[in-house]
């Protein structure tokens, strides 16, 4: 099964060159597009203040996160979660940006860039000319945007991971996939003899006066009476 993570980042600005930080990393592990249930969701310590614009972007304040761990106590827990899977990004450059950023600060080793995915670039060449923001795309493909009132790394991922499904096919890709399961499903039940015996046994149908005229029409036909002889059939 192809496994992915889906991350959003949220910050205390938009470039780390200038001294951003990163506050906020939100993951939802899919595998063949779909979610598996598994999350990874951390605050970050900035070790500096929050900034007026961006709290009133993502809500989060400096008694938040003051004392949550700082990047360097999470980023272990973070790659374990991602493992080898390709990343997937809303304008992933800058998520890319923070996470590189924020690793280099601790000496840890960056994810490939060849890994990261940009749902962004998808929509632009399926959707040319057009507002391809998340919120757009979320209303474009009808992903509801109740529980979101303020930006998060985690809802937000949970939004995108939707969307990417859309990007990658949509309903007819999810229908494609629940058939997949259901023939393995069936397949497997088969062979390991699964199907078991009806839960009502059917009556039989037959009359007496019918069997025994299938009975006599065998005997005088049949020379080789050994596969009847199975089902009841006397040979005498």
């Amino acid at each position: 099964m192809a496994r992915e993570i889906v991350l959003d980042t949220e910050t205390t600005g938009f470039d780390p060159k200038t001294g951003d930080r990163l506050i906020e990393v939100g993951c939802i592990e899919i595998e063949d597009l779909l979610p598996t249930g598994r999350t990874f969701h951390r605050f970050v310590n900035p070790e500096r203040l929050i900034p007026p614009d961006a709290i009133r972007v993502h809500g989060i304040t400096d008694d938040k996160v003051k004392d949550a761990p700082k990047f360097a106590e999470i980023v272990h827990d973070l790659m374990e979660f991602i493992g080898d899977a390709p990343v997937i990004a809303h304008n992933a450059r800058f998520d890319r940006n923070f996470i590189d950023h924020e690793c280099g600060r601790c000496a840890h080793p960056l994810i490939e860039e060849t890994r990261w995915i940009d749902t962004l670039e998808l929509a632009q060449r399926k959707f040319p000319g057009m507002a391809n923001s998340l919120d757009a795309l979320c209303k474009r493909f009808k992903v509801s945007l109740v529980e979101r009132t303020l930006h998060g790394a985690l809802i937000d991922a949970r939004l995108l991971a939707e969307v990417y499904l859309e990007l990658k096919g949509g309903k007819e890709r999810r229908l494609d996939l629940a058939s997949a399961t259901v023939s393995i499903s069936t397949a497997a039940g088969i062979a390991a003899g699964g199907h078991g015996p009806r839960p009502r046994p059917l009556q039989p149908r037959l009359t007496d006066a019918e069997r025994e005229a299938h009975v006599a029409f065998l005997k005088a036909t049949l020379k080789d009476r050994s596969l009847w002889e199975g089902y009841g059939l006397e040979a005498a």
